[in-house]
C-alpha cells in the first residue's frame, strides 16, 4: 500500500486547504489556548490547520492513536526525534544559503544541507526499523523510507555529495601577502612556519600574564576580500567547482514530498505528547477513547479540563477531576449549583473531551468511551455587543436559532447559563422549547443553568450538580456529582452560615 501521510489514513480525512481556519467554538471551550500552546515554538511547521481538521471516521482516529502509541515506545520516540532534528539542522543550511551573497559560498551550504539530509535519512531508515513500530501509519512509512534510501536516485544523491565534499576537502592552496596586494598560489609543499615562530618567540615569555588576545568572530557571510580569494581558488581547482555546480543545478529540488510532508505532520504528535506531559508529570491520567459513531452512551473517569489543568500542573497546584456517565437512551445533562462552583468548567471538559477524541488525541481521563459527533456546537454568555444594537436576549436567541439551524441527531451542543438576561419565567419557557427541541432531534446536550427546573424536562435529561463543602456552604469542592438538584438546601446552608435563618431571625428580634 502507498503511504499517504502520517496523520490522515485517507486523503479524504485531510483539510481541504493547507489553512484550515479555528473553529467558531474554540474560544468556548478554551481549546484556542490548548492549541496555541501545544504549538508555540513550532511555527515553521504550522501545525494550526492539523489542529483545526476534525476526523469523520473511527478508522481516522484508531489510525492516530496507534502512532500517537507507537511514541511510548522509547526506541521509536528516539528515532523521530534525531530525525526531526537533522531536518531542523537541513533547513537552517538551507535558509543560509538562500541568504548568501556570493555564488560559491551559497552553494557550499546548499551541499551541507543535502549532505545532512542524505545522513538524517540514512540514519533513520537504520534505526526506525530496529525500534519496531507496530502502528499501520509508521509500518508503511518506514516501508516508504527503506524504499526511497534503496533507490538509486537517492544513492546517487547521497555519493555525488560525498565525493564533491571529499574533493573540496583535499584542496591545498597558499595566500601570498605583499603591501596591499594578495596572491593565490598552487600549494607545493611549502613549509609550514608557524610552529617555528611560536617556538623562538616562546623564550620570551615572562610567567603568566594577562591575555590581550581578541575574540574574531566567525561570520558565516564572507567579505570581498574573502570572496576573492574564493574565486581565485576556484580558478586554480576548476573540476571540483564546475561539478558543484553541476550539482547544486541539478539537485535544487532534492527534497522528497513524502519525507517532507512527513517530518512536518508527525510534530502534531510530538508537540501533543510535550504539552500534555506536564500534566501527567503531575500524576493526572489521560486514555485513548473508546469512540462509537452509533452508540451515544458517554463514560470517563477523572476527566478534567486540559486547558486549566495545564496552567495549574506548572504551578504545582491540584488539579480536581470529575467523573461523567450518559447510558441507555439519556441525552442532557443539566449542570446546576452554586456560582463558581465549577459548572462550566465541567460543561467546557465534555466538549474538549469529544473535540480532543476527534482529532486522534489522547483525552484528559480514564476509561472514556465517546460519541463520535458530526460537529460540535456551543452558546456561551458573551458580553453585549453595542455596535450590533441588539440585546443581549435577542443576541442569545439568534445564537441559538443559528445552532438548531444546523445540528442534527448526530450533534454534540453545550450551552452555558443561557436566557440569564431575562425573568426566570420567560428564561424557563425559553430553554423549555430549545431543550426540548434538542432532545427531539436526539443530540447530546450539556445545559449549564441556574433553572432546576430543567432536570425534570424529561427522562433522558440527568441532573449534576457542583458541590459545596457540608460544613462551609461559603467553600466550594469543583466536584460535579450525578445527584437531583437541590438549591434550597445550599440556600438554607448558607442562610445557617451567616445566622439568616427563620429560627435565628426571630430569636434575634425576640419574636
Amino acid at each position: 500500500m502507498v503511504f499517504h501521510s502520517i496523520l490522515f489514513e485517507k486523503p479524504e480525512d485531510g483539510p481541504r486547504r493547507d489553512d484550515a481556519p479555528e473553529p467558531v467554538f474554540f474560544g468556548d471551550l478554551n481549546l484556542d489556548q490548548i492549541v496555541s500552546a501545544v504549538t508555540i515554538g513550532r511555527d515553521d511547521y504550522t501545525l494550526k490547520p492539523f489542529f483545526h481538521t476534525e476526523l469523520a471516521r473511527e478508522e481516522a482516529i484508531t489510525y492516530r492513536h496507534e502512532v500517537m502509541q507507537d511514541l511510548d515506545n522509547v526506541a521509536v520516540l528516539d528515532s523521530i526525534n534525531a530525525f526531526a532534528v537533522g531536518m531542523r539542522k537541513m533547513r537552517q543550511h538551507l535558509a543560509q544559503a538562500e541568504k548568501l551573497h556570493y555564488r560559491l559560498q551559497s552553494e557550499w551550504w546548499l551541499l551541507e544541507a543535502i549532505a545532512v539530509y542524505c545522513k538524517t535519512l540514512e540514519t533513520f531508515a537504520h534505526d526506525l526499523p530496529l525500534a519496531a513500530p507496530v502502528s499501520k501509519g509508521l509500518r508503511e512509512f518506514q516501508r516508504t523510507l527503506s524504499g526511497y534510501v534503496a533507490s538509486a536516485c537517492f544513492q546517487s544523491l547521497m555519493h555525488d555529495a560525498i565525493h564533491i565534499k571529499e574533493s573540496l576537502a583535499a584542496i591545498r592552496y597558499c595566500i601570498r601577502i605583499k603591501g596591499s596586494a594578495v596572491t593565490v598560489l598552487h600549494y607545493d609543499s611549502e613549509i609550514d612556519q608557524s610552529a617555528d615562530v611560536l617556538r623562538i618567540f616562546d623564550k620570551f615569555k615572562q610567567g603568566a600574564v594577562k591575555d590581550h588576545s581578541a575574540e574574531l568572530r566567525d561570520w558565516l557571510d564572507m567579505n570581498h576580500v574573502e570572496a576573492r580569494v574564493l574565486d581565485f581558488v576556484a580558478q586554480l581547482h576548476p573540476q571540483v567547482f564546475i561539478e558543484l555546480a553541476a550539482y547544486c543545478v541539478n539537485n535544487a529540488d532534492y527534497l522528497d514530498a513524502t519525507i517532507q510532508t512527513f517530518d512536518r505532520e508527525v510534530q502534531f504528535y510530538l508537540a501533543y505528547r510535550d504539552y500534555i506531559g506536564i500534566c501527567k508529570s503531575a500524576g493526572l491520567s489521560f486514555c485513548y477513547p473508546r469512540m462509537s459513531s452509533t452508540s451515544k452512551a458517554v463514560h470517563c473517569d477523572e476527566m478534567f479540563d486540559l486547558a486549566l489543568a495545564h496552567k495549574l500542573a506548572i504551578e504545582k497546584a491540584p488539579v480536581i477531576c470529575n467523573d461523567c456517565h450518559l447510558d441507555g437512551k439519556e441525552r442532557l445533562i443539566v449542570v446546576s449549583g452554586p456560582n463558581n462552583g465549577g459548572k462550566t468548567t465541567f460543561a467546557r471538559t465534555f466538549g474538549q473531551l469529544h473535540y480532543l477524541a476527534k482529532i486522534g488525541c489522547p483525552v484528559p481521563g480514564r476509561n472514556a468511551v465517546l460519541y463520535l459527533c458530526d460537529r460540535l456546537f456551543t452558546h456561551f454568555e458573551r458580553e453585549e455587543n453595542t455596535k450590533d444594537l441588539r440585546g443581549k436576549l435577542q443576541d442569545d436567541l439568534m445564537r441559538v436559532h443559528q445552532i438548531l439551524a444546523h445540528a442534527t441527531s448526530r450533534s454534540v451542543i453545550i450551552m452555558n447559563e443561557i436566557f440569564s438576561s431575562t425573568t426566570l419565567t420567560d428564561a424557563l419557557f425559553l430553554s423549555k422549547k430549545i431543550i426540548g427541541e434538542m432532545l427531539e432531534r436526539d443530540a447530546l446536550c450539556v445545559c449549564v443553568t441556574f433553572i432546576e427546573e430543567l432536570a425534570h424536562l424529561d427522562d433522558r435529561a440527568v441532573s449534576m450538580v457542583s458541590e459545596v463543602k457540608p460544613d462551609d456552604p461559603a467553600s466550594r469542592t469543583f466536584r460535579v456529582r450525578r445527584r437531583p438538584a437541590d438549591g434550597r438546601a445550599y440556600a438554607v446552608s448558607v442562610a445557617e452560615l451567616y445566622g439568616l435563618t427563620y429560627d435565628h431571625l426571630t430569636e434575634r428580634l425576640g419574636l
